[in-house]
């Protein structure tokens, strides 16, 4: 689960790591209610989980009030990546003399966290080679290394041991947290010599969740997934065009990955466990619908008690109310299934008897069809 900055902040004024002095907007409402509170300069900026947000013109600068609304008009209707904002962040600005960066990961690899900091910060942190890497015991880390790590970078003095402190909070949330990755870009180093967070990037890992239910009210549900939820199965959007219908998580994985080693391109899958019926699998189709991407759709089923007519008779009445036009290409293995071969033989879904037989197909398809 990735957070937006606002929400990683917040677990930083958790943690009792400094940051800007701030606050929310989502409309202009809400921006008239703060204005008059606001210090300027200030430095409005998209709450969005997609990077380069910078790059693309998504955070503005404001030196005075009467720039305010129609700056924040302007992000609102930005868009980065295909996502507009939820929100905007308005931070009063902060005299910065020097940036650093600073990142905690889990190096699943190594079994262990990795510290990566550097004496610079900003937009282009990929490109800066003089980063220093260093594992760190999940147990915790030591003063002694947070103030070694200072050292490497070159800093000394009020600066040294307040950035040790950043660097240790910042540990004990990852830990505390189960984050996968935390972030701070950059890490400001004001004119005092003190440092404060500009930036928060955090990712909590999602199979830790259920230990932590301060954290769910950071889970950003779309449209389609309430509407998937609703009806009692789940639903992830993905980036590709091949939308993947199956019963029961191990069975659905399995077959994503069939589909990345074929050269097929996931767009969707969803799993609607053991609820093969007429009534699920056409709902299942009406969420798939809502993705225009969408090229092509493969069902894998499979279960002894699974009424395969049933699957079939949904395909049916789904294209027959128009509410999809696409091919569907099905290995759908259970009761009935030579009745729901005969069924679909004059629609546009086709039945296979391997799912490596319908991927292949439908990866040709696909091919053609671009």
């Amino acid at each position: 689960m990735k957070l937006l900055e606002y929400q990683g902040k917040e677990l930083f004024t958790e943690y009792d790591i400094a940051i800007p002095k701030s606050y929310l907007a989502k409309n202009h409402s809400e921006l008239s209610q703060v204005a008059d509170k606001l210090k300027f300069p200030v430095v409005l900026k998209s709450q969005l989980t997609v990077g380069g947000r910078g790059k693309a013109g998504a955070i503005l600068k404001c030196m005075k009030k009467e720039e305010l609304e129609p700056k924040f008009t302007e992000l609102l209707n930005k868009k980065v990546k295909g996502e507009y904002p939820s929100v905007i962040l308005i931070e009063e600005a902060v005299d910065i003399g020097k940036e650093l960066y600073l990142s905690l990961f889990l190096n699943r690899g190594k079994r262990t966290y990795s510290l990566i900091s550097s004496a610079e910060g900003g937009m282009d942190i990929e490109s800066v080679e003089n980063k220093v890497i260093q594992d760190i015991s999940i147990t915790g880390l030591t003063q002694a290394i947070a103030e070694s790590i200072g050292k490497n970078l070159g800093i000394s003095g009020v600066t040294a041991e307040s950035f040790s402190n950043i660097v240790i909070k910042l540990a004990k949330l990852v830990r505390e947290k189960e984050a996968e990755l935390a972030e701070i870009n950059p890490v400001a180093i004001l004119r005092d010599g003190t440092c404060l967070a500009l930036d928060a990037k955090i990712i909590i890992d999602d199979n830790s969740i259920f230990r932590h239910p301060e954290l769910r009210k950071y889970i950003q549900i779309s449209e389609l997934q309430e509407q998937a939820e609703k009806s009692g199965f789940s639903f992830v959007e993905l980036d590709g065009d091949i939308a993947i219908i199956g019963n029961g998580a191990g069975l659905v994985m399995s077959t994503l990955d069939i589909v990345n080693d074929a050269g097929g391109k996931p767009g969707a899958f969803l799993d609607f466990g053991g609820r093969a019926t007429t009534e699920t699998i056409y709902k299942a189709l009406e969420v798939i619908s809502k993705l225009k991407k969408v090229k092509a759709i493969l069902v894998n089923l499979f279960g002894g008690i699974v009424r395969t007519d049933l699957v079939a008779q949904a395909i049916l009445d789904a294209y027959k109310d128009g509410m999809i036009s696409v091919p569907i290409y099905a290995r759908i293995s259970g009761a009935e299934s030579d009745k729901a071969k005969q069924m679909l033989s004059n629609s546009k879904a086709k039945l296979f008897d391997t799912v490596e037989e319908a991927i292949s197909s439908l990866v040709q398809y696909i091919g053609l069809s671009k």
